[in-house]
């Protein structure tokens, strides 16, 4: 009795650790909670052609080995990196406001690092948001 006692615990607490370890897959991500503050910011370039096309050259320079030509997740580095990469591409990307794409990509955590001191002019910041929305 006491043996069966012990496997049933020890495949009960064996499950739990498993479980605990795969709880996101590959593709998901932990949710990213972005401050109310950001969330509701408001993008001053939102309406304004980036005719210099300075949003697709910091995206080539700043976000493409990660995120890949097309914004999919696939980057040259992407396979290295322990964090799963966002899709630029999916209707859940595009929905959030442009307040939460700054937070994350100018803010960052983990292994998306923060690319304030790397842009820090606030049009160029709004037109890399503007080219990865509306990739």
């Amino acid at each position: 009795m006491k043996k069966q006692v012990l496997l049933i615990a020890g495949v009960f607490v064996g499950s739990f650790i498993l479980l605990s370890m795969t709880s996101l897959t590959s593709n998901e991500q932990e949710k990213w909670e972005v401050p109310s503050k950001y969330e509701k910011m408001e993008n001053p370039y939102a309406g304004v052609s980036d005719a210099d096309n300075i949003g697709r050259i910091l995206y080539a320079k700043h976000c493409k080995s990660c995120h890949g030509s097309k914004g999919k997740g696939d980057g040259t580095k992407a396979k290295s990196i322990d964090t799963p990469i966002g899709d630029f591409t999916e209707a859940s990307f595009k929905q959030q406001s442009d307040g939460s794409m700054y937070y994350k990509s100018f803010i960052g955590r983990d292994d998306m690092p923060s690319f304030i001191k790397k842009i820090p002019d606030e049009e160029e910041q709004w037109m890399l948001i503007n080219y990865v929305k509306n990739m």
